[in-house]
């Protein structure tokens, strides 16, 4: 991660996996960054690498969550359970694939929910 503001710092922000440009810092540094904080409030990075961390945290939730539907769902869809007689509904599976789509949406948007302080 690099933090800069100057035309001598653009270079080390374009090479760096995460960087950010302080608002106030010069155009070609913002340019060159990732980010750009717009405050010149350098505590509010914490509060962004926090976020990004939630982030990917919900990243991997969701994507367990969507494996995890798709191995148990697209067996009994393909009619795995035929054998004894459990057919699925294509209406229900329609309605679940919805539900599942629409808990993974809901995971997402718990992102807006302010952090649980320590």
């Amino acid at each position: 991660m690099m933090i800069g503001d100057g035309i001598n710092d653009a270079p080390a922000l374009a090479q760096a996996n995460l960087s950010v440009a302080i608002g106030a810092g010069t155009q070609v540094a913002q340019a060159s960054a990732d980010t750009v904080l717009i405050a010149n409030h350098l505590p509010k990075i914490i509060d962004f690498l926090a976020l990004a961390k939630r982030a990917n945290v919900k990243q991997i939730e969701n994507l367990w969550w969507g494996a995890g539907y798709n191995i148990i769902a697209m067996p009994l869809a393909a009619g795995i359970l035929s054998g004894f007689g459990i057919l699925l509904n294509p209406m229900i599976g329609a309605i679940i694939m919805s539900l599942s789509t629409l808990i993974v949406a809901l995971n997402a948007m718990t992102l807006n929910t302010p952090a649980k302080s320590r």
